[in-house]
């Protein structure tokens, strides 16, 4: 008898935790299944051309060190050419960038642009025409 008294109520604590475990498993499914659903939305918003190429770009380079890497490339030689030690190696470096190949140079261009974010294909075809 005093087993049934302490039974029962064990008993409904450990059907307690086991519903809430189930519960708990069942919505985290669920979860998962929206996040596959909208990813597969998106996806498919995408390939339709609802969402704009750049957007994409955008959020697939969150985290990216990349655009930091050529915003300081490019800012070391500007900030260097006020040191009067470093004006003779900025000067030379710029000098042999200028003998690069135009191709490279094309492709440094473009490479940087896109980093940043400026869509710069067709603009630089343009700026770098031979005259």
């Amino acid at each position: 008898m005093v087993w049934q008294l302490l039974a029962k109520p064990l008993l409904g604590v450990a059907t307690d935790a086991v519903r809430g475990f189930v519960e708990t498993k069942k919505l985290k499914g669920e979860v998962k299944i929206a996040q596959i659903q909208a990813e597969k939305k998106r996806n498919e918003d995408i390939a339709a051309g609802k969402i704009k190429w750049e957007q994409t770009a955008v959020e697939q380079m969150k985290g990216s060190w990349k655009d930091e890497f050529v915003l300081l490339a490019l800012m070391i030689p500007a900030i260097c050419a006020f040191l009067p030690f470093m004006q003779p190696h900025i000067e030379r470096g710029f000098a042999i960038l200028s003998g690069l190949p135009e191709y490279y140079r094309h492709l440094l261009y473009l490479a940087c642009s896109v980093s940043l974010g400026v869509r710069a294909g067709p603009a630089a075809l343009n700026m770098f025409k031979k005259k």
